[in-house]
Order: structure tokens, then C-alpha cells, then sequence
């Protein structure tokens, strides 16, 4: 693991050290379980009473937080201190990147095109007319059917499923038992059975989006379902086909999201949510933890509830509703008063 001083710390954070920069340290870890050779962050004033205790030889604070150090401990002043700690951790914790390859138990078909700075792992299968970019990794028991590309920088670790045509972007992380371009849930009554329509469309994932362990995103059925650029998905989330998820959006566990919506940019939907098909969620719009959306979301709206409302609204029909076994209590006594039974 490596080590460095708190002043290299500070460099790399963006920060200023208060204190003995010139100690090393070698990890970091939470106030409670720090040793004298790692680092911590505090980026909320709830937990300044446990620097006190804590053993850190330094701790990530804001520049003007108004809080006592102990003797031993040097601050780490900076702007935020969780993005300070995301430009920490890799210089501490580095990735082991595995050397370019094609593992020899993987089994290539016709006209693949695996760049020489890419690395294929054991057991992993490519379909027919795939390209793997360079530097992109496909790990152990991924399969990548017929015709699907993986772009520069992208990592798919063990056990994902690209169906056939599913598009990764570069520098794009898919997280294992992920499923990409599944067909959508498309069906039409006949008259005597559920006939199915075929899904002919496209998965595509843009750039630098990561998507979490056992989460599905069907293809399109006509045209494609697409994650924008930046966005992040959580694990076990369902996309429906021919959704179009926007930039930067934010969707957390367990989330649901019908066929045909469309997400906004920079949107955040909370976990376990559910939404409707055919609606749309604006940019900005935020949607509280099992929130059932039946209705579209405008730009920058916080709904939350079933059916969600918005948040405030949400939170005064949930108040009202605590209130109804006081309030039948109430009802019954003056029932009696009043009709004397």
C-alpha cells in the first residue's frame, strides 16, 4: 500500500495542513477505527466530538470548520471534504489493473476485435462482430453477444450479460450479474394468448456511467434504451425498454422504471421507487425512497408518497394519517356524548 506525508495528502486534496505535515500515513479509515498511521474525514459538524478520541494522525475538515484538534492529530483543510477524499482514496489505494490479454479459455467468434491494451478474462465469451476498445477490461464469465461494442477504458467485471448490439461508452464501469439489452416486456393480446412483439431495438450506455451489481436495462423495442453520459445506477434497478435516462441522473436501488419514460438530467430518483411508463421526470426533478410516480415530474419538483405529490404536500397527508387512530378515538367519544351509545 502506499504511503505519503500529509503534506502530499493536502497537495493531492487541494487543501491546506494545519499542523505536522511531514508524518506518513498509509490509509484512511473512520474516526473510531483509525490507527496513528491513516488519515479520516469529517465532513459533518455531528461527528466533531469523536476527533477527540480518534487516533488519525490527520483528518480531512471544511476550511473554516470551528473544531479542536487533539495534539497528535494535523487537519486537512479543504474545500469539501467527500470530494477531497474521492481525489485521496485512489492515490492510496491504487487499482490493481491486470496486465492486456486474452485469457486462453475464452472463446472468441468470427471478425472480433479486441484491442491489444484490452484484457479478456478467464472463460469470457464474445459474440460475432464485437470490438472491445482499448485498455477495456471483460472479466471472468462475461459474455458479450453478437455485434455489441465496449469502448475505450470500459470495465465490465465478472459475470455480466451484454445481449446482442448492447453499446458500453468509454471509461463506463457495468458491475457484475448486470444484464444490458434483455428484450423489453413487450406483449399484445390476440384474442387467445399473449402474442409477443419483437424487441428489435437497441441498449445503448453512453460515457462514464456505472451501473451496479444483478441491474437490468432492456433494449428497445422500436429504437433504442439509453443511459446518459455521468449517470450512476445502483444495484437491482430495472430500466424498461425505450427509456431514455439522461445525464448525470442519479438512480438508486431497487428502483423501477417502466417502459417509455424519460428521466432529465441530473434527476435523482431514491430507492425503491417505482414509475410509471410513458412519463416524464424533469431535469433536476428530485423522487423520494418508495415513491410510486404515476403522473409525470416536472423540472426541478420533489415528489415523494403513493401516489407521489409533492414532498411537502406528501408529508402532511403521512402527518394527518398518524393521527387518524387519535382522531377515531375522538369520533367514537362524541358518538357517545352526542347519541349515547
Amino acid at each position: 500500500m502506499p504511503q505519503m506525508t500529509i503534506d502530499e495528502v493536502a497537495r493531492i486534496a487541494e487543501g491546506v495542513v494545519e499542523g505536522d505535515g511531514s508524518r506518513t500515513v498509509s490509509g484512511v479509515a473512520p474516526l473510531e477505527e483509525a490507527a496513528a498511521d491513516q488519515i479520516s474525514f469529517v465532513a459533518e459538524a455531528r461527528y466533531f466530538p469523536y476527533i477527540q478520541a480518534s487516533q488519525a494522525a490527520a483528518v480531512l475538515v471544511a476550511r473554516d470548520a470551528d473544531v479542536p484538534l487533539p495534539a497528535h492529530m494535523a487537519a486537512v483543510r479543504v474545500d469539501d471534504p467527500r470530494r477531497a477524499l474521492a481525489r485521496v482514496l485512489p492515490a492510496l489505494y491504487p487499482q490493481r489493473v491486470p496486465a492486456p490479454g486474452v485469457h486462453p479459455t475464452a472463446v472468441l467468434g468470427d471478425d472480433v476485435e479486441i484491442a491489444a491494451s484490452a484484457t479478456v478474462g478467464p472463460y469470457a465469451v464474445i459474440g460475432e462482430g464485437t470490438r472491445v476498445g482499448e485498455r477495456a477490461r471483460v472479466g471472468a464469465h462475461t459474455v458479450l453477444g453478437r455485434g455489441c461494442t465496449v469502448a475505450d477504458d470500459a470495465v465490465l467485471h465478472a459475470h455480466v450479460t451484454l445481449y446482442d448490439g448492447a453499446q458500453v461508452g468509454a471509461r463506463s464501469v457495468i458491475h457484475s450479474g448486470a444484464r444490458l439489452g434483455a428484450d423489453g416486456f413487450g406483449f399484445v393480446w390476440d384474442g387467445t394468448g399473449h402474442r409477443k412483439v419483437p424487441q428489435v431495438g437497441g441498449c445503448r450506455i453512453e460515457a462514464d456511467v456505472e451501473i451496479g451489481c444483478n441491474t437490468t436495462i432492456d433494449r428497445g423495442s422500436i429504437g433504442d434504451t439509453v443511459v446518459g453520459e455521468g449517470s450512476k445506477v445502483d444495484n437491482l434497478v430495472m430500466i424498461g425498454h425505450n427509456c431514455q435516462i439522461g445525464r448525470h441522473v442519479i438512480i438508486i436501488s431497487q428502483v423501477g422504471i417502466s417502459g417509455s419514460t424519460r428521466v432529465g438530467d441530473g434527476a435523482v430518483l431514491a430507492g425503491q421507487a417505482g414509475v410509471g411508463g410513458h412519463l416524464e421526470i424533469g431535469a433536476g426533478a428530485r423522487v423520494g425512497g418508495q415513491a410510486g410516480v404515476t403522473a409525470s415530474v416536472a423540472a426541478g419538483e420533489t415528489v415523494s408518497g403513493y401516489p407521489a405529490r409533492p414532498h411537502r404536500e406528501a408529508m402532511r397527508a403521512q402527518a394527518a394519517f398518524f393521527k387518524l387512530p387519535e382522531l377515531m378515538k375522538r369520533l367514537r367519544e362524541l358518538e357517545r356524548a352526542v347519541l349515547g351509545k
